[in-house]
């Protein structure tokens, strides 16, 4: 695996698909840009999921979340496509992306998106 920004989720078979149990991941380090001043916007994006039969490799998701870096995209955008793209690699049983994004001309934005099969 490169050390390069990734659009690509890799996953592993779930070691316990058959056990209902949750997994938490967080990075403070997200970072995309706005598209309407090109400034960059900086979040903590949090994915809670419930795996079934495949677990995302960690170091393939830094690098997924990494290539947002210099793409311009809405907040509300950035979160729905995270939790788009991790649902269709990982199929789990549920999965809620949280990207809480620092202050920008005042105001505080937290967008919240969850999936359940």
């Amino acid at each position: 695996m490169l050390n390069q920004p990734s659009k690509t989720l890799v996953t592993v078979p779930n070691p316990h698909p058959d056990r209902v149990y949750t997994v938490e991941m967080e990075t403070a380090e997200f970072t995309t840009l706005c598209p309407m001043t090109g400034q960059p916007d900086f979040a903590t994006i949090h994915i809670e999921y419930q795996p079934h039969e495949k677990l995302v490799e960690l170091k393939s998701l830094k690098l997924y979340l990494w290539s947002y870096r210099n793409e311009a995209s809405y907040h509300e955008d950035c979160v729905n496509r995270i939790l788009n793209d991790f649902v269709a690699a990982a199929e789990p049983r549920s999965a809620k992306v949280v990207g809480d994004f620092t202050i920008r001309g005042g105001i505080h934005t937290k967008v919240t998106v969850e999936y359940t099969k």
